[in-house]
């Protein structure tokens, strides 16, 4: 395994150097078209309104490592969104509990989602896509179209709130990226995700625990949903059933572009850190310039394409070098 671990770490290092650069020229591009790009308070507000996407991006890195996916995560946000409102607006839970049943939801969803994988064998696509609809149902049915308003000032401290110069939930995004950086790089557990994504039987025969590893996974997945759907909520002020709608494909972006192969065995929350920095200032760069969201799209999915390319294109000319060079030693020898 570590043979064509090496090449694939290399292919890897190639890709996340190819999309940094891709993020510079982006930013310098776009800092020229209009001077409100490249100032403090715009960087800062689209940290803060990456937040949700980066929070779930991370437990998905470790999900699509495995070569799994997700695609109920934002539904799973939306149910949880509306069970925080409504168990404090409608069911008289006190605010703190609220929240706390709403995260609670969000970590059951995701257990649901990887019971159904590791116990009855479904595939996670189909799986995923059957929670889509059911958690989605659920928000809409418990909500009957009417939003939570009216909470609390200090519940919007950690939405709209600002510690050090910096938006509240920047800094919780900030220690979500160390932490699942930390535990995909240099821990046992890591490497098992790896391992499991590389060949899961062989992976079983070595002795990991991959029914195990596959429910928690998902569970994390579950409940960083949920704490995107308290920040979320935190933020606009609000809950309605139809938010995270479409995050599902904003997240897969992200980790897809930093590299992380949807076949598993290949990825870094490094990459997935960069992938999400780039649709994130490509989407304000452009709409500050006058670009329409159906054309920022399609620039999004151009850089996408475009990335993945130059990487094989690299990774393919790397490869040919190295074939190439014990054949002309084999062709000196003879002569």
């Amino acid at each position: 395994m570590s043979g064509t671990a090496n090449p694939r770490r290399r292919r890897l290092a190639v890709h996340e150097a190819v999309l940094l650069v891709i993020l510079v020229a982006a930013v310098i591009v776009l800092a020229t078209q209009t001077d409100r790009f490249f100032t403090l308070d715009n960087l800062l507000n689209q940290g803060m309104l990456m937040t949700e996407v980066g929070l779930i991006a991370m437990p998905m890195t470790f999900v699509i490592v495995t070569g799994g996916i997700d695609l109920s995560v934002g539904s799973a946000l939306g149910m949880c969104a509306i069970l925080l409102g409504y168990a404090w607006h409608n069911w008289g839970f006190p605010l703190p509990f609220a929240i706390a049943f709403a995260l609670a939801a969000g970590a059951a969803g995701g257990f649901v989602n990887g019971w159904f994988i590791t116990r009855l064998r479904v595939p996670p696509l189909i799986m995923t896509i059957a929670t889509l609809a059911l958690y989605r149902g659920l928000a809409e049915g418990i909500s009957q179209a009417h939003s939570v308003r009216g909470y609390p000032p200090w519940f919007f401290g950690l939405g709209q709130g600002v510690l050090f110069g910096v938006p509240s939930q920047l800094w919780i995004l900030l220690a979500a990226i160390v932490v699942f950086g930390v535990v995909l790089a240099r821990t046992t557990f890591g490497r098992a995700l790896y391992a499991i994504g590389h060949n899961e039987t062989a992976a079983r025969f070595s002795g990991v625990p991959v029914d195990r590893i596959k429910l928690i996974i998902y569970t994390a997945s579950g409940f960083m949903a949920g704490i995107a759907a308290w920040i979320f909520v935190s933020r606009v002020s609000t809950t309605r059933s139809d938010m995270g709608t479409g995050v599902e494909l904003d997240v897969i972006a992200a980790v897809v572009l930093g590299g992380t192969s949807i076949f598993g065995g290949v990825g870094t929350i490094a990459g997935t850190v960069l992938g999400l920095v780039l649709i994130q200032l490509l989407k304000d760069g452009l709409a500050l310039t006058g670009v329409k969201g159906d054309a920022t799209i399609m620039v999004i999915g151009t850089v996408l394409i475009a990335s993945v390319l130059v990487t094989s294109l690299a990774e393919r000319r790397r490869e040919t070098a190295r074939t190439a060079q014990p054949l002309a030693q084999q062709a000196k020898g003879r002569d």
